[in-house]
């Protein structure tokens, strides 16, 4: 079977794991990274060459060679998010990388830029949007939506037909109830206990979690 040629977007800890991840449990092969021009300063990254992401379609015809953003959740997920949007408006065809240790039952549907690791599961019916990270030991149960650029990190939670809002964090060994909406721009602390449906753009801590008087998009400083 002929790999199909990957190029991963970032030179940080994210980026190696993804390039661990791809090369010994996919059918990609890295052929390059790609930074954006003012974090390019030096020319190999794991001894593939680096790139300017803004002239990467100078060497690599989207045509034949896919992408894939190994960012974390900096700036709220916004940092992945935007350059998740630079590759796309360039016409490469995004890739997800999904372990094949995790439990993805035969009728999820996941999109693209998504980072599942090992040991999760994926109910019946799950649906993942596009650009969210599922970091290793999480539980999706059946019917669940994750919308578009989460980052749910490791051992949560997530019951049965819940909902979760774009560009939402959840912390580490966070539970969600049956049925529960977690809205748009929600920070999730590591921990909680979500009982409720949360309002957008909350910090909720605690169990029962409650409301943070701070706002999440306060708390990482943005202005949108």
């Amino acid at each position: 079977m002929e790999l199909k040629k990957l190029i991963i977007v970032g030179i940080g800890e994210t980026s190696n794991l993804a390039y661990e991840y791809f090369t010994h449990d996919s059918d990609y092969t890295v052929v390059a990274f790609a930074v954006e021009s003012g974090f390019y300063n030096c020319n190999y990254f794991l001894g593939l060459p680096i790139f300017k992401i803004e002239e990467i379609t100078d060497f690599f015809s989207p045509q034949e060679f896919y992408v894939f953003i190994a960012i974390s959740s900096t700036n709220f997920n916004r940092l992945r998010t935007r350059l998740y949007d630079i590759c796309k408006t360039q016409g490469y065809r995004i890739a997800s990388y999904v372990s094949s240790k995790a439990f993805v039952w035969h009728n999820v549907e996941i999109g693209e830029n998504c980072f599942i690791l090992e040991n999760n599961t994926l109910q019946p019916f799950v649906k993942v949007g596009n650009n969210v990270t599922l970091w290793s030991g999480n539980h999706i149960g059946h019917q669940s939506i994750i919308h578009d650029n989460c980052f749910i990190t490791s051992h949560v939670v997530i019951s049965g037909f819940c909902e979760i809002g774009t560009n939402c964090f959840i912390g580490v060994n966070s539970s969600i109830a049956n049925n529960i909406i977690i809205a748009d721009d929600c920070l999730i602390s590591l921990g909680s206990v979500i009982s409720e449906n949360t309002e957008e753009n909350g910090i909720y801590k605690g169990n029962p979690a409650k409301r943070h008087s701070l706002s999440a998009k306060t708390y990482y400083n943005l202005n949108e």
